[in-house]
């Protein structure tokens, strides 16, 4: 068997998702995703990778994986060149699971869990669906979609979130209610008024439903060292799981100090890339959660590298996932595959909502509990309706 065609396919609606399909002799092919610059991702799959693959045995997923990242622009990096070799390793893998009749989960090892505890990012319907990302800017509120804008519903009742999301057995929710302050002041500095706002949805859910709900907090690497230690002392009242990229992820001298200042438990990092940098910062303690990104950090092949390095400095693995369909199915075959996942982000406003319209399958929660896939490969694929789009771009490379 051996890859005759690689095919990207990106939309205008749903601009920041690029999904790639590797096609091989045999008919099978694998789907893989990416998330963010869908355009330039593609650019560099059809001018760079597809002259590296084609022709190749697609059952050679280490191998590809090292050779896709084997740049000298590509270095432990979430850019381009990562999310291109993300997107096709994650099409391997799916490509893998077809040929052996399994689903991706059973190809990495089997179940290590029955069923994994989900959190709800508390994003709503439009957030991050324009091409640019800018906290704040592209938060894209809307009325109209569904029940759960369930970002707007923390900046205004976050009380009334945290009950809703209970009463469907979410125990977990993560919320971002500073990046305003931080846009505002360019993360130098926090005002007491400004401190005052963005504490108040953790005064709500605790008044609500006490500590009855997890809260994770999430920075968008937005803040300096001194105000991110400011913030994290004033948030230790409400007894938060974690604080989640609270200053950029490039020292790890500096998020070390972070995590020496509190006694909340610090995650990081979404925007990390390959196992490098995790072990930068697991060397200095300086992390307490081990975050990966399957379509940013180097797909299933690093991300699994990625959970093993985490057990062995006895760290907890919890996949990220505010990107796409296909990315969320990966990062729940990671999650039961791997020993030490600790929980699974998960956004309802997308897996009920723009998810569906996009795939065949997404990930089944039930009572706060994400269920493993069935089926072959990720368990999922394209629905017909995404070929019939109007606003669809395709682009093919072939041997």
């Amino acid at each position: 068997m051996k890859i005759t065609q690689i095919e990207t396919l990106r939309t205008e609606e749903f601009s920041n998702v690029l999904w790639v399909r590797v096609h091989t002799d045999s008919g099978l092919f694998g789907l893989g995703e990416t998330f963010y610059g869908a355009a330039a991702v593609e650019a560099h799959i059809h001018d760079t990778l597809a002259g590296r693959l084609l022709g190749r045995d697609p059952l050679r997923i280490e191998a590809h994986n090292k050779e896709m990242v084997n740049l000298p622009m590509a270095q432990s990096s979430t850019g381009a060149e990562y999310r291109a070799a993300s997107a096709i390793d994650l099409a391997l893998w799916d490509l893998f699971g077809k040929v052996c009749g399994q689903p991706v989960h059973q190809m990495l090892g089997g179940l290590c869990h029955d069923k994994v505890r989900v959190y709800n990012t508390c994003a709503g319907y439009g957030y991050v669906r324009s091409n640019r990302i800018k906290p704040v800017d592209t938060w894209n509120f809307s009325d109209a979609e569904g029940p759960y804008e369930d970002l707007k519903a923390f900046m205004t009742d976050a009380g009334a979130l945290a009950e809703s999301l209970l009463e469907q057995g979410v125990k977990g929710m993560k919320i971002w209610p500073f990046d305003p302050a931080a846009i505002e002041n360019n993360g130098l500095y926090i005002t007491a008024p400004q401190m005052k706002k963005a504490v108040e949805p953790f005064e709500k859910i605790r008044k609500a439903v006490g500590d009855k709900m997890e809260i994770m907090v999430e920075f968008h690497c937005l803040w300096n060292l001194p105000a991110a230690k400011q913030i994290a002392r004033t948030l230790e009242a409400y007894a938060p799981t974690w604080y989640e990229d609270p200053i950029r992820m490039n020292s790890p001298a500096a998020l070390a100090d972070y995590a020496r200042s509190t006694n909340v438990w610090v995650c990081a990092s979404e925007t990390l890339g390959s196992r490098w940098p995790y072990k930068d910062m697991l060397d200095r303690d300086a992390t307490d959660v081990v975050m990966a990104d399957l379509c940013w950090t180097g797909g299933l092949t690093e991300g699994r590298k990625i959970a093993a390095l985490a057990e062995t400095y006895h760290r907890p693995y919890a996949p990220h996932d505010c990107t796409g369909p296909v990315g969320f199915a990966a990062a729940v075959h990671s999650s039961f595959s791997v020993p030490n996942t600790l929980i699974q982000e998960s956004v309802r406003a997308f897996y009920t909502g723009w998810y569906k319209e996009l795939v065949t399958d997404v990930p089944r929660i039930e009572n706060g509990f994400v269920l493993p896939m069935e089926g072959v490969g990720l368990c999922t694929d394209l629905l017909p309706a995404v070929f019939e789009r109007p606003d669809l771009h395709v682009r093919r490379s072939t041997l």
